[in-house]
């Protein structure tokens, strides 16, 4: 860490958020970091609020594979990015400091509808019918059909995003170790006209997932990456596949994946 002395640091913009922000900032300068506006020109970007704003860190400055990224929880008691908290501040600083921390590197998927620039995923891509009714998706493995889904929309998770969305509609929680990506049903119809597996299913990292979305009038499906909504007007197909690319996250030592789901779910 001792090269790494350039920070960045991404918050909310309220005024309780940006006061923090402000302590931050000093405290840094404090023990001999430089605190830049520039999120291009840092090569540590801290993240300042909860889970969802690390995310938002992440996409917001482009997944960056140049630098770190950590994140300081100012609010709860426990989160899966955040691994230091705001109560704990000059620790946490000290820490970086001493390069008293480890580095964990967590897969991205990569998605790209209808042919357009792909974009990434952390944490999960989700597709869902945007009126009320069910709409028709053929679910595609490298090319092969493998089944034809009529339901409310499909969640489709990376290992460290398995333990958010995907978790609460009974998905598995996947170590992040292990290089694959999960595919959740919401609210599939199983009939004599549609069957489905029925249940989650993983996939090698080495496997391409195509969504086809049937144009039966539903052709305007609600779009999320991670916590944000995508406004795209018509979708056809969407290519999925787990991303070369990764995100570099700075962590406390024997604050382990697993040691996290056990703190919040257990």
């Amino acid at each position: 860490m001792a090269d790494r002395r350039n920070i960045y640091i991404f918050s909310k913009q309220d005024v309780e958020s940006l006061a923090k922000k402000e302590i931050v900032k000093d405290a840094l300068h404090h023990e001999g970091f430089f605190v830049t506006d520039q999120p291009s020109d840092a090569n540590i970007i801290i993240s300042l609020g909860t889970d969802g704003t690390f995310l938002q860190a992440v996409r917001k400055t482009g997944f960056r594979q140049d630098c770190l990224y950590a994140g300081i929880l100012t609010a709860g008691r426990h989160a899966m990015y955040c691994d230091f908290h705001y109560n704990q501040l000059l620790e946490v600083i000290q820490s970086i400091r001493r390069s008293e921390i480890e580095v964990r590197r967590y897969p991205l998927l990569q998605v790209a509808i209808d042919g357009h620039e792909p974009f990434y995923c952390l944490n999960e891509f989700s597709i869902r019918s945007n009126i009320i009714r069910t709409f028709i998706l053929d679910i595609l493995i490298d090319e092969q059909c493998f089944e034809t889904f009529l339901g409310d929309g499909l969640i489709i998770s990376t290992p460290t995003g398995s333990a958010a969305y995907n978790k609460s509609v009974r998905g598995a929680v996947i170590d992040p170790l292990l290089p694959c990506f999960q595919v959740t049903e919401l609210a599939s119809v199983n009939n004599n006209s549609y069957r489905t597996l029925g249940s989650p299913f993983i996939l090698s990292g080495h496997r391409k997932l195509r969504l086809h979305v049937h144009q039966d009038g539903n052709n305007f499906p609600s779009v999320a990456v991670d916590n944000e909504a995508l406004g795209i007007r018509k979708v056809e197909n969407v290519e999925i596949e787990l991303s070369t690319k990764i995100v570099k996250t700075v962590k406390l030592k024997n604050n382990s994946f697993w040691e996290k789901v056990q703190r919040i779910y257990l």
